[in-house]
């Protein structure tokens, strides 16, 4: 097939974006398929061109949006896709817009009766009042310490924990400089997992091996230096989990996928607390794509190479146009 792998963006996982396109044009390369680079610069501009960049994917098979955050998994650049009618890998419009904005994703899933981390949305003026903000915390029961973040985006990009007033204030400006929507998280003590859900070109769609993050004890927390700068951080695939717990975690990850409407892949990420019962912390409908992220990790874990993961994903799309 003639392949377009889109990477970059204007969002702050442009390089994360980058170094997940390259992974992924060499491996479809090496399976035989060509492969054409789209880069879309930091600004948000196609670095070879707009309409050049719309004549290579309209005479492409399939495209491979390979960003992530603003402008890649927020629906945007799907529904440019969708314009074009070029069949691409993963989620679509709705699904990729709901999925990336943390504060309607938690409520589709409490309308679907999954559990996820508790926490309130703060946006507009209640950013700048913290003492407030504490108040709406302390009416649904979340106290200190808490977890701030923007309301889309990931890499943990302008997340940050807070303990008091100061570090609060502090935090909600920080976030609210990427997003002007803030979620403010009651923090969680438990064990970290994340489940790999893709489908295949038949349609069926299945949950590889859990896996299980140790974050770099010298970080206060997964943050982006852990996840990208230690060489302490590690990921335990499978994940060492009692077989009634695995299985509760990879149906509830099938639900995620199906209640939010997504396609192709998603990562979904879990906290697991003391009392075994999960929560649904966030999704990634377009989650880091190099040889050593996550998602291939766990595929790895199932018996699929990173080259299989992504001629499965090109295949599933690829039919979709077919059908």
């Amino acid at each position: 097939m003639k392949v377009v792998v889109i990477s970059g963006g204007a969002s702050p996982e442009h390089q994360v974006s980058l170094a997940s396109g390259r992974g992924i044009a060499k491996a479809a390369e090496l399976s035989g398929h060509t492969v054409v680079p789209l880069v879309i610069d930091a600004s948000g501009n196609w670095q070879d061109g707009q309409h050049e960049a719309i004549a290579l994917l309209q005479d492409s098979d399939v495209a491979i949006p390979a960003l992530h955050g603003e402008g890649g998994e927020d629906g945007v650049i799907q529904g440019f896709l969708e314009q074009l009618r070029v069949p691409y890998v993963g989620s679509g419009v709705a699904a990729s817009a709901v999925g990336l904005d943390k504060h309607l994703t938690k409520a589709v899933l409490r309308a679907h009766g999954i559990p996820v981390t508790p926490g309130i949305t703060v946006r507009g003026a209640d950013l700048r009042d913290t003492e407030a903000v504490v108040q709406r915390l302390k009416a649904v029961g979340i106290e200190f310490p808490v977890f701030v973040k923007p309301g889309s985006g990931g890499s943990s990009f302008g997340v940050a924990r807070a303990t008091d007033l100061q570090s609060l204030a502090a935090a909600l400006a920080v976030a609210a400089e990427l997003d002007p929507q803030v979620l403010v998280e009651q923090e969680v003590q438990g064990r970290e997992i994340d489940l790999a859900v893709m489908e295949f070109p038949d349609g069926r769609v299945d949950v590889a091996p859990a896996l299980e993050i140790h974050a770099d004890p010298d970080q206060p927390f997964f943050n982006a230096a852990a996840k990208y700068d230690s060489g302490r951080t590690r990921f335990v695939v499978p994940a060492p989990l009692e077989a009634a717990l695995a299985e509760r975690l990879r149906r509830t990850a099938l639900e995620v996928f199906e209640a939010l409407g997504c396609r192709g892949l998603a990562r979904v990420d879990f906290f697991v607390p003391a009392d075994g019962n999960p929560l649904v912390n966030e999704i990634n409908t377009f989650p880091g794509f190099t040889p050593a992220s996550q998602f291939p990790r766990m595929w790895a874990a199932a018996g699929l190479s990173y080259a299989d993961v992504i001629e499965t994903l090109l295949t599933t799309a690829a039919r979709k146009k077919a059908a």
